[in-house]
């Protein structure tokens, strides 16, 4: 029987007193893969951030479990100690602090102990490597200069790293060139198979999917999880987008 990671119960949620998810409800199992898609504007990210406790969002109704725990008033850093991991559609710049020592805090925040620099190094390293990035951005500043392609690769860099109980991918691939979005989906199939997390990609684009295993795909139309199905949505989707949904939906909501 799987074990059950994430399971989120009738959840809904505003931005700015505006309502923006409705009575959600979404259960991950450890070791899968699941897939979020909708047109823009249909509230994916609005979900990633509110499973990570962004202090923006407001959680109206509903509650999230991790590991059968609610987390509901659960701060980000602590639901990152748990496991939660959120790669974001636009990574911030943060000057003055590198890559490795952001990523390094980060590991030792959430290990709860000193990490022997060495260690972080070499493990850095063949992270790097993996993902093709020039081993001197590891200290330059936190995105910095860094080109679209390269703040997302130091999103997965991040993540494998980390390595969380669930990763939340947000937008992972939009705006990259056919090469980065092959690197970048190289780090993300490594972790989905050399690893024990759960993915949630969080897309409108089908670029970054090609090379994963996908367990279910979930449709999301103005704030509703309209369609929940296999990896045979995403076919769907390529050849005819959402019109159908957003047709079949827009009186209902």
């Amino acid at each position: 029987m799987a074990d059950k990671l994430l399971d989120v119960n009738g959840l809904t949620v505003s931005v700015e007193e505006k309502e923006i998810l409705h009575d959600i409800n979404l259960s991950i199992n450890k070791g899968e893969t699941h897939v979020l898609m909708g047109p823009n504007g249909a509230g994916k990210s609005t979900l990633g951030f509110a499973l990570m406790g962004s202090p923006k969002y407001t959680l109206n109704s509903g509650e999230i479990l991790f590991n059968g725990k609610n987390i509901n008033d659960e701060t980000p850093d602590k639901r990152s100690k748990d496991g939660i991991f959120l790669s974001f559609q636009s990574p911030l710049e943060v000057p003055g602090l590198s890559l490795s020592s952001f990523i390094r805090n980060a590991l030792e925040k959430n290990r709860g102990k000193r990490i022997r620099l060495w260690d972080f190094k070499k493990e850095l390293r063949e992270a790097m490597e993996l993902l093709q990035m020039d081993p001197s951005y590891s200290e330059r500043d936190l995105n910095v200069g860094f080109s679209g392609g390269e703040k997302k690769k130091a999103e997965i860099l991040q993540m494998l790293l980390l390595n969380p109980k669930l990763a939340i991918l947000d937008e992972t691939d939009s705006g990259l060139d056919v090469d980065a979005v092959r690197t970048v989906s190289k780090g993300v199939e490594h972790y989905q198979k050399n690893r024990d997390g759960a993915l949630l990609i969080i897309t409108h684009s089908t670029g970054i999917l090609e090379s994963l295993k996908v367990d279910y795909t979930h449709i999301m139309v103005n704030g509703h999880i309209v369609k929940t199905g296999d990896a045979s949505l995403i076919d769907e989707i390529n050849e005819h987008g959402f019109e159908k949904y957003l047709e079949l939906y827009a009186e209902k909501f």
